[in-house]
């Protein structure tokens, strides 16, 4: 076997060194001391990767009224039977008020929220007969339009788009569920917005006035116009639960939008066989070996020097120097990867050494390793 000269070594270690201080330049960082996984500042360790999919939705849940139940501002039609002759039967249909109640004509005020429509029918008897207004009356009443809120689901779910929530069941589970549930790029962060209301120029406007097309007289009150200012409320998911119990009922034209990550590409170089830059994955953590497998493993059997570039928006890059056999003995040592991160496998006189020699086989006719 041939022997290397002093010459190639050093050429082939100059032409493969400095990956990192390249990289470095590139990123205008001036510092140069080099931060081990024991020593590197708290600030700049990385942050394990929420995955939603673990996440208890449950507690975005909040307490619902049954669909076969009344609710306000339900549309009920409601007839009354005080005989036999049809003059004698009084159809109208009429709102429930914010204040649970329908009112019903001659009769007056009836509270029938959180009833269901044979109970409605008994409480609005009982106060046709209380008030004395009929004696022996046949009610008979029939949801006709239940109140729906028009929410508005937006960003990483797998039907963004307006949906409709019952009523007293609205709220941010509900239109989660509704939307198709959260995609695999959905970060842990909602948002939920409501622009507000506009006050109306008329005034408080009458609901249910005048005639229905039969020319039944229609049971009508005053309702006051909501005048509710544009705020937002932030929901993180992956504190659910460690706080306080949050309401998050959602009103009609809210605006809920789940946060899309789109997570900086992770870049491995050097002595590994498919240098690239990767995806980061999405609701996984990543940690040394596990970047240094996704691209395809060392080069070079002697390959161990490693240094990580960590990049934070306003810092300079942070240095960290470890080994491929440190990482593989202590967990602390194969450190936990963030979206952005460098990693890069570096040269050592052991692998420009190997280098040389294969270099130097191939050369002869035949691969010696």
């Amino acid at each position: 076997m041939m022997p290397v000269s002093t010459t190639t070594w050093h050429s082939l270690r100059l032409r493969r060194f400095g990956i990192v201080l390249a990289c470095l330049a590139v990123c205008g960082c001036s510092q140069t001391k080099v931060y081990t996984a024991k020593n590197l500042p708290a600030q700049w360790h990385a942050k394990s990767i929420p995955n939603v999919t673990t996440f208890d939705m449950t507690k975005l849940s909040s307490a619902t009224i049954p669909e076969d139940l009344i609710a306000c501002e339900d549309v009920l039609e409601v007839t009354i039977a005080a005989g036999t002759q049809r003059e004698d039967i009084q159809t109208m249909p009429s709102r429930v008020s914010e204040s649970g109640e329908v009112d019903v004509l001659h009769v007056g005020r009836v509270p029938v929220a959180g009833l269901d429509l044979a109970e409605a029918e008994a409480a609005i008897t009982r106060a046709c007969i209380d008030r004395e207004i009929y004696r022996t009356p046949h009610v008979t009443v029939v949801m006709k339009r239940p109140k729906v809120n028009r929410i508005t689901v937006l960003g990483a779910v797998e039907k963004p788009g307006v949906v409709e929530l019952r009523n007293g069941n609205s709220d941010l589970l509900q239109a989660l569920v509704e939307a198709g549930n959260l995609t695999k790029e959905a970060g842990s962060m909602v948002e939920i917005h409501h622009p507000g209301f506009r006050p109306l120029n008329n005034g408080n406007p009458r609901i249910a006035e005048g005639t229905d097309a039969a020319g039944n007289q229609l049971t009508s009150y005053d309702t006051t116009a909501k005048t509710v200012s544009s705020r937002t409320l932030k929901v993180d998911l992956a504190s659910l639960g460690s706080g306080a119990p949050t309401n998050y009922d959602l009103e009609d034209g809210a605006v809920v939008r789940v946060e899309k990550r789109d997570p900086p590409a992770l870049q491995v170089i050097g002595l590994v066989r498919k240098p690239d830059r990767y995806e980061f994955p999405l609701g996984k953590n990543m940690r040394l070996t596990d970047a240094i497998a996704l691209a395809g493993g060392t080069s070079n059997q002697l390959a161990d020097k490693v240094f990580i570039i960590r990049r934070r928006e306003g810092a300079e890059p942070m240095l960290v120097g470890t080994s491929i056999r440190k990482a593989k003995r202590d967990g602390n040592e194969n450190m936990l990867l963030e979206p952005g991160d460098t990693v890069s496998i570096e040269q050592t006189p052991g692998t420009v050494f190997l280098d040389a020699i294969r270099t130097v086989g191939v050369n002869l006719g035949g691969a010696l390793f």
